[in-house]
């Protein structure tokens, strides 16, 4: 069978088993979700030689670190993807819901009713958790779900899917509600954007190339991110601790990640005060530090940045500085060089932390926070399926409600327009 056939075959099973799942019940949807839960947990040891498997090859074939550490599944990864299938189970269905229901003139009720999207078709490299996050997602939003991993990763998503088709059985839910593509073939990406017909919408999660190909050439609706440049803003009325921890953080907590800060912003008010520390601290843990002319008089053995720098995700030990005038400074270079992923202010002044959150344009908009809260774990959605920079139609992590639309209900008793 040809990759295209394959994935048209995917498709109209994906297609097939989304009209059972837009009816199935929560406590349906619940039941796989938990069985899917422990069914990784069971697989423990076989899901980490799988991805051990995947390891060696990447390193085989150069992988630099950043993609290495994405790929990898420790236990603490494993436990986290166990943890998200058991929040997202515990998490209100939203499928269903009426809202805004009012009474009009001629006596009807019109309101709204959440209804999931359909099929949705996933892209995504290197990350096998995706596949868990994905899964479940779709799942509970009441959608079908074509996965397809990167194939670096191939070994780590065939163990997961097991998993997965184990948890469906379970609860007695359609086999093909949750298909992960089993085939490395590029082509695979190509048929699956390109077919409207069995795919509602496709959610691209990885390098800036891949999503730049997939919403240039997809015929389906597309979800994405581009870039997570993000900057944290050090304020001349900041906390100098706070700042430190902050800024500390947003960088170092992990380089290979979306919402970790790329640039650091400081008033040239305060730089003097807090950059010293902070420079001896990122070099601690092996940071290249880039900075603007006033950051390399400041600091020594800073390289100076380039124009490139301000605009460049790094994903890596490596952190742009630039000290600012001030806000106005600062959110007007995050406009111009920022990606609306994640920015944070660090202030103590209640009136410009007001002013960043209205003015600074992007899907997380943070005052005293690191930029690595950006997620849909830590925003209470229990697992996400990305991030997105658009503003249609989500915004930010993408989890349940994203993963559903609206449709018009109407209640009447007899009524009929005049």
């Amino acid at each position: 069978m040809s990759t295209q056939d394959y994935m048209k075959q995917l498709g109209q099973q994906a297609r097939q088993a989304a009209r059972a799942m837009a009816a199935a019940t929560t406590a349906d949807k619940n039941a796989a979700l938990q069985a899917m839960a422990a069914a990784l947990a069971a697989d423990r040891e076989g899901l980490k030689a799988a991805n051990a498997q995947d390891l060696e090859r990447g390193r085989a074939n150069g992988l630099d670190h950043a993609m290495l550490d994405r790929l990898a599944l420790t236990d603490a990864r494993i436990d986290s993807m166990i943890e998200g299938l058991q929040q997202v189970s515990a998490l209100a269905d939203p499928v269903g819901e009426i809202t805004d229901m009012r009474y009009r003139p001629s006596g009807i009720q019109v309101g709204h009713m959440r209804v999931p999207l359909g099929v949705i078709g996933i892209i995504y490299e290197s990350r096998p958790n995706v596949t868990v996050d994905a899964a479940s997602l779709c799942l509970k939003a009441g959608n079908a779900a074509i996965l397809r991993g990167g194939s670096e990763s191939i070994e780590s998503n065939r163990r997961i899917a097991q998993a997965v088709r184990a948890g469906l059985a379970h609860a007695r839910l359609p086999a093909d509600a949750v298909q992960v593509v089993d085939t490395t073939d590029r082509a695979a990406v190509g048929a699956l954007i390109s077919m409207p017909e069995y795919v509602d919408v496709i959610i691209p999660r990885g390098g800036k190339s891949l999503i730049e190909r997939i919403t240039a050439e997809a015929r389906v609706p597309v979800i994405k991110h581009l870039d997570g440049i993000c900057h944290v803003y050090i304020d001349d009325r900041a906390d100098i601790a706070k700042a430190h921890r902050i800024a500390l953080n947003a960088k170092t907590h992990r380089y290979g990640v979306c919402n970790a800060m790329e640039t650091l912003l400081v008033a040239e008010a305060i730089a003097a005060d807090v950059l010293p520390a902070l420079a001896d601290a990122y070099r601690d843990k092996g940071v290249e530090l880039r900075g603007c002319p006033k950051t390399c008089a400041l600091l020594k053995g800073v390289a100076a940045a380039t124009e490139a720098d301000w605009a460049t995700e790094y994903l890596a030990a490596i952190l742009s500085i630039r000290i600012v005038a001030g806000m106005d400074e600062a959110i007007a270079h995050i406009e111009q060089y920022g990606s609306h992923h994640t920015d944070s202010i660090v202030t103590e002044d209640y009136t410009r932390a007001r002013q960043f959150l209205r003015e600074v344009d992007s899907s997380s908009v943070m005052v005293n926070a690191s930029t690595r809260f950006a997620d849909g774990f830590e925003y209470g959605l229990g697992a996400e399926i990305g991030i997105s920079t658009d503003k249609l139609h989500a915004r930010g992590p993408v989890g349940l409600e994203g993963l559903t639309t609206r449709k018009f209900v109407v209640l009447g008793d007899g009524h009929i327009r005049e």
